[in-house]
């Protein structure tokens, strides 16, 4: 099948329209789980990484291998890159993904999921990220949040884009919003007015709930968007529900509902993404949380000191290290003691091995692409 191939030194934000039409990508650095590639996972468009000087000299045919997942460069039916990329995972039974979740990007992974056959109803829901729907809309959170009227046009029109995706859910389904999470370097690219301060380390930096904690603006774009959706939508408005990105604490967790002025009555459940929110987890259960979503990411470069976006410690980047399966196991089995429903973020290549070893969750959270792998592989065989 052809196709546009995006080729570029980094994927950033402002590339997001040009990757939405893209059928493949190469690139000469990023980590395979870094949030624009994870933009790529969902989606299911191969990434080839290669080396920084070779970009400019890349000539002649480029070839997207679907049934490998892979990316060639050369001639279709030559060798396979040593670059390449498999994201095919394995076919597990769709019983053990439990109350599945999938991660997507935009509406248009709901449409896809959802019109892909019978086994779409075994998806519980749809995760999706603040800042892509910002990059979807072309929006500048950065900029809009700043104040005055732009504050409430904001919350409108995020609205507008849950109100679509809403519309687009089947029966007992329900959207899962993580409310604004923009690091510093992403934010650089999306913003015309503001100066965004420049951080050393923007992962470990003021984003996630200690940016909402901090944020006079958002508390009234975020009531501006729920009333929105409530006139839209009315009862089907609760079948979106908030989470807290990046959390460290209970404490932070606490705060959090009061600051956003949220009901107790509002859904709110816990990001667990960072070694300190692994072992607080049963006092952030004892704080109100509704749910606990697994951010193995993120957690994974925490535990391992090894940064997720950075390709030149990708073999230090473990999603399958005893440390990592260690804070899992301890979420899963501390939410479980709780009686809070609890979902984990796996790679579809890790998905058996953390099966085997992992006690089991409510449910699994996977990118639509490969969610829907699994699900489509399971039902072929069942036939």
């Amino acid at each position: 099948m052809e196709g546009s191939i995006l080729v570029t030194p980094s994927l950033h934000p402002r590339l997001y329209d040009a990757l939405m039409t893209a059928r493949a990508v190469v690139c000469s650095s990023g980590g395979r789980t870094g949030h624009m590639q994870s933009i790529c996972r969902a989606k299911g468009i191969p990434v080839l990484r290669v080396d920084p000087t070779d970009l400019d000299k890349l000539v002649g045919e480029v070839t997207l291998d679907l049934e490998r997942g892979s990316v060639i460069v050369g001639a279709a039916g030559g060798p396979r890159g040593a670059g390449a990329v498999n994201t095919n995972p394995a076919a597990a039974p769709p019983d053990v993904l439990g109350s599945a979740c999938a991660v997507i990007a935009d509406l248009r992974d709901i449409r896809g999921l959802n019109s892909s056959g019978p086994h779409a109803a075994r998806v519980e829901s749809f995760f999706l990220r603040e800042e892509f729907l910002c990059f979807s809309a072309a929006l500048s959170p950065i900029d809009a949040l700043r104040g005055g009227t732009a504050v409430n046009a904001y919350g409108r029109a995020i609205a507008k884009q849950l109100q679509v995706c809403v519309e687009e859910l089947l029966p007992g389904q329900r959207l899962i919003l993580r409310m604004l999470d923009l690091r510093s370097n992403d934010a650089v690219h999306i913003t015309d007015e503001a100066t965004v301060p420049r951080e050393p380390n923007p992962d470990m930096g003021l984003h996630g709930t200690r940016w909402l904690l901090r944020s006079a603006a958002y508390p009234q774009a975020l009531h501006v968007m729920l009333e929105t959706l409530r006139e839209r939508l009315g009862a089907e408005a609760d079948r979106v529900h908030l989470s807290a990105p990046f959390l460290t604490d209970a404490e932070e967790f606490a705060k959090l509902r009061p600051h956003l002025g949220l009901s107790t009555e509002t859904p709110l459940s816990a990001f667990i993404e960072t070694p300190a929110a692994v072992h607080a987890t049963s006092a952030i259960c004892a704080a109100g949380a509704d749910e606990l979503f697994v951010g193995t990411k993120d957690l994974v470069q925490f535990y391992l000191a090894a940064d997720r976006s950075n390709h030149l410690v990708a073999e230090s980047y473990r999603t399958r290290h005893p440390a990592v399966l260690d804070g899992l196991r301890r979420v899963i089995e501390d939410g479980r003691d709780a009686g809070t429903p609890t979902r984990v973020f796996a790679l579809g290549a890790d998905f058996d091995h953390y099966l085997e070893r992992l006690p089991t969750p409510t449910g699994y959270m996977m990118c639509v692409s490969e969610l829907q792998h699994i699900l489509q592989s399971r039902q072929m065989v069942a036939r």
